[in-house]
């Protein structure tokens, strides 16, 4: 290497340093003002009621300055001739490296150029870039550490608010959790089951609307109140106008009646006995008792296989002759039902196979898949018998008790009868009694009923086609109104969700906590007896329904019958101890002034209603959950204050 080359090479080296010295003071600069800024931001955030992303911001604010700190420090490069006059002022070398650098840019050799090279490479080998420019903290980098562990600190200090900005944030937090809660709600109601009214559609999505605005806007608890009062309203006005109808009215009171029975509608009973229908099949749907045998029978034959191992020779081999003829008549009973078991087939192969382990587990498993088919099957027996107790047993009958969608079926029928060729006189003069009979029952349905009348008129005259079109327009009529009536279900179920977030906004407790309570251990319902669950109503109910159990068959000679609030011997809350007040009544008199707590109204009030309603709701939620009402009233004190907003 020439001198010229090691005297540039020591150059080179000492410009990188000294560049990235530069970035790196760029860099604590830049920290230093950033983590300025941070602290200011957290400092603010702590004691003012500014966003929570303030301080979040002032953060990448601060490490976007330390960045761009060091772009800018390390940004301009040096030449090598002021690195060179930088060195020799450093070093006091008296423009001895600069010369040198100089001087060999001129490319004339001679004895006075070698000299000065030489002596410049001579004096740049004793440099050492690493000593000339040392990486140090400096002043601002100190600072700016202990600007970061003071951020660190205040981040521990909690944040002071008042407690209007408090309650104000909470509010927030609760209308929006309503309104999200209020939309999902709706939303869902309407894409599992499209309105057949455009009104009702518009007040759906009106009332979705309602909810995502709850949930977007910036809204007082008020302002909120007012709003979903406002959707209430228009919700309960379209149920009055729709409850005019008497035909509706027949059908919700007998939907009530049967879920009062049963635990569910007529029409959930009878979609569940068409899907056990189409999994046992046609005959096996009939015939209960022959699948029961079966399942005895197979249940021996599996205790007869259990013993099949321990069997040897001639013994055995009757044994398995045996089993094989008793499966072989399972089989043929089975597909006579119109079964399909694939667990006794690969029994049989096994048993053919002499496999014996491998048939005793086919076995079990066919055995288990037959208790599977016995079960359901004595479950749609169930329902039948239960079915035919409640519905009506003729058109007529089924129209006066309000079970539309059993009349439909009926008319369904009779439609088919009426379109069938081998229909005889008796059986047309049967249908038109039928009809007949149902036409003042049909009066409340709409045009049911002169559809009826002219179905009978023309089953008079022998025409068939007309007649069961006629009845076909019935059981559209119908239809049309089950329709109208699920869009009163709809609506019902809107109207339950803007109540309940009426509640929860009005009490402050927000969407979760105003679902109904439990009512048995663990706040979940469940079968019992009467006697009072385990829960202290701290815990709310979680929404997850449990089976509708029947509870006639409980039988508790353990406990004596009590009264509706008798306890016995328990021990009662001290806030439960009966007190006395003195007082007087006067007939006539003016109505003394009452003063609620929190809100001070007294004689002529002229506070908002929603702020009375909250006090109201909020007083009255207290004593509940401290035992201040006895557990009988519960219910009738919580319907009472829920009933206020409305």
């Amino acid at each position: 290497m020439t001198s010229i080359h090691e005297l540039e090479s020591t150059l080179t080296r000492t410009a990188a340093r000294r560049r990235w010295q530069r970035a790196l003071d760029g860099l604590w600069r830049g920290l230093m003002a950033g983590a300025a800024l941070y602290l200011a931001a957290l400092t603010a955030f702590k004691l003012l009621p500014i966003p929570a992303w303030v301080p979040t911001a002032g953060l990448a604010a601060g490490a976007a300055a330390a960045l761009l700190g060091l772009i800018l420090g390390g940004w301009r490069r040096t030449s090598l001739a002021e690195t060179a006059r930088w060195v020799d002022v450093k070093q006091s070398l008296k423009e001895r490296l600069s010369t040198a650098l100089e001087v060999s840019a001129r490319g004339e050799a001679s004895e006075w150029r070698e000299l000065i090279l030489a002596d410049a490479t001579g004096h740049a080998k004793a440099i050492d870039p690493r000593r000339l420019v040392p990486f140090s903290l400096n002043r601002a980098s100190k600072l700016a550490f202990l600007t970061l562990l003071l951020a660190a600190g205040l981040g521990f200090v909690p944040e002071y608010r008042s407690k209007e900005f408090v309650q104000k944030q909470t509010d927030a937090k609760i209308i929006k959790e309503a309104g999200q809660q209020i939309a999902a709600l709706t939303k869902q109601n309407l894409e599992q089951r499209k309105p057949a009214l455009e009104t009702t559609q518009k007040s759906l999505e009106a009332v979705e609307k309602v909810g995502q605005q709850l949930a977007k806007a910036d809204l007082t608890r008020s302002e909120a109140l007012r709003d979903l009062a406002s959707a209430t309203d228009k919700l309960k006005e379209q149920l009055k106008d729709l409850s005019k109808d008497p035909g509706l009215r027949q059908i919700e009171k007998a939907q009530r009646a049967s879920a009062a029975r049963s635990g569910q509608s007529p029409g959930d009973a009878q979609k569940q006995m068409e899907a056990l229908k189409r999994q046992l099949g046609e005959k096996a749907a009939t015939n209960p008792e022959s699948l029961e045998k079966m399942k005895q029978e197979m249940e021996k034959l599996a205790e007869s296989a259990k013993a099949l191992a321990s069997k040897q020779g001639e013994a055995g081999d009757a044994a398995r002759q045996q089993l094989a003829q008793s499966l072989s008549a399972l089989a043929q009973q089975a597909a006579e039902l119109g079964l399909k078991i694939p667990d006794l087939d690969q029994a049989m192969a096994a048993l053919a196979a002499n496999q014996t382990d491998l048939f005793v587990k086919d076995l079990q498993a066919a055995l288990n898949d037959m208790t599977k088919l016995s079960e359901m099957a004595k479950s749609l027996q169930k329902l039948q018998a239960q079915a035919g107790e409640k519905l009506g047993k003729d058109l007529a009958e089924q129209l006066k008790n309000g079970q539309a969608e059993a009349a439909q079926a009926t008319l369904q029928k009779m439609i088919e009868q009426l379109k069938s060729s081998s229909l005889t006189p008796e059986q047309m003069q049967k249908l038109l009694a039928e009809v007949s009979q149902a036409v003042d029952p049909a009066s409340p349905y709409g045009k049911v009923a002169e559809h009826l009348k002219a179905a009978a008129k023309q089953m008079q005259a022998g025409q068939k086609s007309p007649a069961a079109q006629s009845l076909a327009n019935a059981a559209k009529e119908l239809e049309s109104l089950m329709q109208q009536f699920g869009d009163a279900q709809s609506m019902m179920a809107a109207l339950d969700a803007l109540n309940q977030g009426s509640m929860g906004i009005g009490t402050g407790q927000g969407w979760g906590m105003c679902k109904r309570p439990g009512y048995g251990p663990g706040g979940k319902p469940g079968p019992g007896v009467g006697t009072w669950a385990e829960n202290d109503g701290s815990a709310p109910w979680d929404g997850q329904e449990t089976e509708l159990t029947d509870n006639s068959g409980f039988d508790r000679p353990d406990q004596d019958a009590r009264g509706v609030s008798d306890r016995g011997d328990a021990k009662l809350n001290d806030a439960l101890k009966p007190s006395k007040v003195s007082g007087k009544f006067s007939p006539g008199a003016p109505m003394p002034s009452i003063t609620l707590k929190g809100v001070s109204i007294k004689g002529t009030s002229k506070l908002q209603y929603e702020e009375a309603v909250t006090a109201a709701q909020t007083e009255a939620q207290s004593a509940l959950n401290q035992d201040q009402v006895p557990r009988a009233y519960q219910n009738a004190v919580r319907d009472y204050f829920d009933d206020l907003k409305q």
